[in-house]
């Protein structure tokens, strides 16, 4: 199983597609890192906010889950250089994924933190500097940073680092509903030339990040998502306050239970967790983000293995990705 621990709702960025900040947890209620001991093992753990870096007590946090899961990625906007160091210094074991919008225009704009591409940059080497191999950042997609997809990727190529990638979304974890992309047909493109930089790499994880790019397209579009939603299944996340839901993508929080108040058992096999369940496989919203999609990619690994195949070899005779 998978799970995204959000930390918090404090953030120091102003993003125009998410007014989590404006929602700020206080200190005082978010969850203490003890209670995190009541998770079960995980395969992958995503730390996250928020700014997780705002909580003081992160080093604890990160104490915890790293007992709890096999691999652990923190997602930050990357400012607190001097503090992510301090703290990354000592979990080199671990990845980072710093959120940049754009080149340094669209990206200190988009995020409303003066200096925030070189911050982040910064926070980059040195990372790399002090030796984590598991770095890299991605970009939240809309009509307004489209276009500079596609050279982040070839910075994030040209330093060997991670390159992620998602959509804007309308949901209760970013206190949006007006997000959307009017300029499909250009957004599209610009996924397409991606999509055909990461086929042409001789990096599988590379190939199954054009399928996962695919599937972006797919949401896109309007379309129903590629793979079955398996929610509150195969994936979990956990809010700042302990309250376990399937996701970050409903309109609403489907709160299973709190960390707080039972233990997993209790909580993951109660009557709760079997309602949510049903709704999530009554969702119509059809999301394609990562927390959720990956696992059912690897659950169902056969229908993206057949994608890549194809398409690497449409890729190898000059053709189009396929849309089927």
């Amino acid at each position: 199983m998978e799970a995204a621990v959000i930390i918090t709702y404090r953030c120091n960025a102003r993003c125009y597609m998410c007014n989590t900040w404006k929602y700020p947890t206080k200190p005082d209620e978010e969850l203490p890192p003890e209670y995190l001991e009541k998770l079960p093992s995980l395969d992958f753990c995503n730390i996250t906010g928020g700014e997780p870096f705002l909580r003081n007590d992160i080093e604890n946090i990160i104490n915890i889950l790293e007992k709890k899961a096999k691999r652990i990625v923190i997602s930050t906007n990357g400012f607190f250089t001097e503090k992510i160091l301090h703290v990354m210094t000592r979990h080199r074991n671990i990845g980072v994924r710093i959120s940049i919008e754009g080149l340094q225009a669209a990206n200190d704009e988009l995020r409303g933190i003066p200096n925030g591409f070189d911050r982040g940059l910064r926070t980059l080497l040195g990372l790399h500097r002090i030796g984590i191999k598991d770095i890299g950042f991605g970009i939240t997609v809309s009509d307004r940073n489209a276009r500079d997809m596609i050279e982040l990727y070839q910075l994030a190529k040209a330093m060997n680092l991670e390159f992620a990638t998602a959509a804007v979304h309308n949901s209760f974890y970013f206190h949006k509903h007006d997000n959307v992309i009017s300029r499909q047909d250009k957004v599209i493109a610009h996924f397409e030339e991606l999509i055909k930089e990461l086929l042409k790499t001789g990096r599988v994880k590379n190939w199954f990040r054009a399928y996962f790019n695919y599937g972006l397209i797919n949401y896109i579009r309007g379309k129903r998502r590629l793979l079955p939603c398996e929610a509150g299944t195969e994936n979990v996340f956990i809010t700042p306050s302990g309250e376990v839901v399937p996701c970050n993508g409903s309109d609403e929080p489907w709160i299973m239970g709190n960390l707080k108040e039972h233990n997993w058992v209790h909580i993951w096999h109660g009557e709760k967790a079997r309602e949510i369940r049903e709704k999530v496989k009554n969702c119509p919203k059809n999301c394609w983000m990562i927390g959720t999609a990956a696992p059912v990619m690897k659950k169902y690994i056969k229908v993206p293995v057949k994608w890549v195949i194809k398409n690497k070899l449409r890729s190898s005779m000059g053709r189009e990705i396929c849309h089927d």
